[in-house]
């Protein structure tokens, strides 16, 4: 029992983070771009129009500023552990120090299920986009190779035998443009981390360059009636429409955490991590605000285009231009979200790896020539076109949420034990008012966790399931860690 348990030793593991082959090019900068390009994306771009229709409707501004407060919670924890643990891995590498092993790899194995996901849900959201954006010069693809077959069947009106081809009597139904741009990304970060930095950086600026111009054009088209003129009114689902909206907007604040996993590749990470995750975390919920303000205020939220809800604003109020400018925002956004995405995947799988609990040679292998974990780039490139290809978004957006609250919940209950088990270890940004902050932060998660459906939970748990399975057939018997343990103690034995 106790081996389940076991600990990493942080001096160990800051010994770690001083041996590996990833090369360090990263500074503050890159890395608030990089937390800026995971963070704004389809949280804006797409889950703003189905969140405010469906759930919340104007109120969604106020689900963006309880998301934000969780959010900026976690963030600080997740600061600490960076300046104390400059080590690929994320919450994964801080719950092996602060919980044990068996913890680290319920949230390692949940880490895993969070960013193929998320990866997933950017990719059908760029895809809405693209078709948005090539439509506009008369371009068009079939149906079939745009949706997956659980969306094509809802809303086909039951003539889907007429629309789609079979082969062998199965239909073929795949979002071509999703899967395609899964795996243009995964060859650019195969090629090393300098250059997707350079690209993220880029295509950052012409975001937040569109994000700008959304706010500041759109503001002079908002109807303040379509906010409502009492509080019933401004949130038709009430209170608990807000909590749900939240819930599910929560996965536009996705991406600050994947800062963390690039550590090992930053310049100074003890300095520069931490303010890449709260500079870039302050700056999208700000952002966020303005913009959802803006949407519920040009469009009434029954009225709100769920596929493409900022470029059919402008569309409906005759500015082609407008609109036109923002599906290359949204789709040069969308694209640094599935960038950051997809290297911080193979980043978790690495730190698992590293650790024994998978396959060493294939998922912490490191290319001889690029310095990046190609094998595991490669695997999750894979997956993840298969899964943007064939799944719906909604379900998607769910299972993402809910993975990603457990793990920020893991995290700052971490801090909270690591403050009092080590609370001399060298940190070099401590967060505020312990434990308090932390204990906010559960809070938050743990409340929009509970405003998930319960199928939701059930796929949960049995993602959960084939992890336990995973970890004791294989990662409990290839444990580093374990191997250890049992060799101290049998030097002890014979001493």
């Amino acid at each position: 029992m106790k081996k389940l348990f076991a600990k990493k030793a942080l001096h160990d593991l800051v010994e770690e983070s001083n041996h590996h082959h990833f090369k360090r090019v990263l500074g503050p900068f890159s890395l608030s771009a990089m937390g800026v390009g995971a963070v704004i994306g389809a949280g804006i771009f797409v889950l703003t129009g189905l969140a405010a229709r469906e759930f919340a409707g104007p109120a969604l501004i106020l689900s963006f500023v309880l998301s934000g407060l969780a959010c900026i919670f976690v963030a600080l924890c997740y600061a600490e552990f960076a300046s104390m643990v400059p080590l690929a891995g994320s919450a994964y590498t801080y719950s092996y120090a602060a919980l044990g092993e068996v913890f680290a790899w319920i949230i390692g194995w949940d880490l895993i299920l969070e960013y193929s996901l998320a990866s997933s849900l950017v990719a059908v959201g760029w895809s809405h986009y693209f078709i948005k954006l090539i439509g506009t010069f008369g371009l068009h693809i079939p149906t079939w190779l745009t949706n997956d077959y659980w969306t094509l069947s809802h809303h086909s009106n039951g003539v889907l035998t007429q629309i789609v081809p079979y082969f062998c009597g199965i239909p073929i139904v795949l979002n071509l443009p999703a899967a395609l741009i899964i795996i243009v990304i995964t060859a650019l970060l195969v090629v090393g981390i300098k250059e997707s930095a350079r690209f993220n950086s880029i295509i950052v600026g012409v975001k937040l360059a569109v994000i700008l111009m959304v706010i500041f054009i759109g503001w002079f088209y908002v109807k303040k009636e379509n906010w409502g003129n009492s509080f019933s009114t401004f949130a038709p689902f009430g209170i608990g429409g807000i909590g749900t909206g939240a819930a599910y907007v929560f996965f536009a604040y996705i991406g600050f955490d994947a800062v963390s996993t690039t550590a090992q590749e930053a310049r100074n990470p003890k300095r520069d991590v931490p303010i890449g995750i709260i500079a870039s975390l302050v700056l999208c919920t700000i952002l966020y605000i303005a913009v959802t303000a803006i949407l519920t205020g040009m469009v009434y939220y029954k009225d709100i285009n769920v596929d493409a809800p900022l470029a059919d604003a402008f569309s409906r109020y005759g500015m082609v231009k407008v609109s036109f400018f923002i599906s290359v925002g949204a789709v040069a956004g969308l694209t640094s979200v599935l960038l950051v995405l997809l290297l911080s995947q193979s980043r978790i799988f690495w730190a698992i790896a590293r650790d024994g609990l998978l396959p060493e040679r294939i998922f912490a292998a490191i290319h001889p020539r690029f310095g990046t974990p190609y094998i595991s780039t490669i695997i999750v490139g894979g997956c993840v076109s298969v899964t943007a290809g064939c799944l719906p978004i909604e379900e998607i957006a769910k299972l993402v949420n809910i993975g990603t609250l457990l793990a920020f919940c893991m995290v700052s209950a971490a801090v909270i034990i690591l403050r009092v088990k080590a609370p001399h270890h060298p940190r070099a940004f401590k967060c505020p008012f312990v434990p308090v902050i932390p204990v906010l932060g559960i809070i938050a998660c743990v409340y929009m966790m509970i405003r998930l459906e319960l199928f939701t939970w059930i796929r949960l748990f049995i993602w959960l399931a084939i992890g336990a399975v995973v970890y004791a057939v294989y990662g409990r018997r290839h444990s580093k860690l374990a191997k250890k343990h049992a060799l101290m103690e049998k030097e002890n034995t014979r001493l």
